[in-house]
């Protein structure tokens, strides 16, 4: 095929030797088969902003760095500058989690290189040469349902273990090899610890994997996973093989003493006050005084 223009550098560098096929196009990127040596890779080549569909929100770029308060600046006021630092930023975020997550044995495509908006990074096939459907294109026995929600649950808390919680996962963002799952498409990964709205979307995403696995295994949607997983982590806890129920008590709140002691006092007054207006309103009245033209 035609090489897209976007990976002739690529080429010509030769980090890549051919470009078979497109693969897929998604709201952040489009997806090349290519061929290095005699293997196949993907190459994944970013959309530019404004042909991109995926909102950088803000919930996602909390806590992430720049590389100096010029750039944050720039950043914060929307500057073309601004617009070019955020974009690498946003890409650059990907390969970061995905050098970082592969370290930590995660289950996610190998990363080998990276350049110019390109990403070239392991092929996930089903077995047979071809792609690797995503979860969302295959229907699941029962017991191979529960199987894989085990698994997807362990690889959510080695990336927590790795610091990062992917916050954009869903049953459209993990590949089935004949290895079991694989978890892509990384760009909105989020610091665990420096991100406020981390908890909640490691809610999110334990919850979307209860949904989708529990179209074949129902009991799964019932799980507790996300809030176990969290308390471990925040009490500094949690590790890979930390045993984990999927259930989870909340903790009972002490009761503040003083707070009920002001709240019944507060009643109290108040039940004093409409006690003494009643009393007055029954209390006799006097004489009216004598109108002025009377004797």
């Amino acid at each position: 095929m035609k090489t897209p223009k976007r990976l002739e550098p690529v080429l010509e560098d030769g980090l890549i030797d051919e470009v078979i096929r497109p693969l897929m196009s998604g709201k952040e990127a489009a997806v090349y088969v290519v061929r290095c040596g005699s293997e196949l890779r993907c190459a994944k080549v970013y959309k530019e902003a404004n042909k991109r569909g995926f909102r950088q929100a803000a919930e996602y770029q909390e806590g992430r760095k720049t590389r100096n308060s010029r750039d944050a600046r720039a950043m914060a006021k929307g500057s073309k500058h601004g617009r070019k630092e955020q974009e690498e930023a946003w890409q650059n975020a990907e390969v970061a989690a995905l050098f970082r997550l592969a370290a930590a044995g995660v289950r996610v495509p190998k990363p080998y290189d990276y350049q110019d908006g390109v990403l070239l990074m392991e092929m996930v096939d089903d077995g047979y040469g071809d792609a690797a459907p995503r979860l969302n294109d295959v229907e699941l026995l029962p017991e191979d349902a529960r199987e894989f929600h085990g698994f997807m649950i362990g690889e959510i808390v080695k990336m927590l273990c790795a610091g990062l919680v992917h916050g954009d996962l869903s049953e459209f963002n993990v590949l089935l090899g004949p290895d079991g799952p694989v978890i892509i498409d990384l760009p909105q990964a989020v610091d665990a610890a420096a991100n406020n709205h981390a908890f909640a979307m490691l809610e999110r995403d334990v919850r979307n994997m209860a949904e989708y696995f529990g179209q074949f295994a129902p009991e799964l949607r019932y799980t507790k996973y996300a809030k176990e997983m969290w308390a471990l982590f925040e009490a500094g806890k949690l590790t890979p093989e930390s045993p984990l129920t999927g259930e989870f008590d909340e903790p009972e709140e002490e009761a503040d003493v003083e707070a009920v002691m002001r709240e019944i006092k507060a009643v109290l007054a108040e039940q004093a006050r409409l006690e003494a207006l009643r009393n007055a309103e029954d209390a006799p009245q006097g004489e009216p005084p004598p109108p002025p033209w009377a004797g």
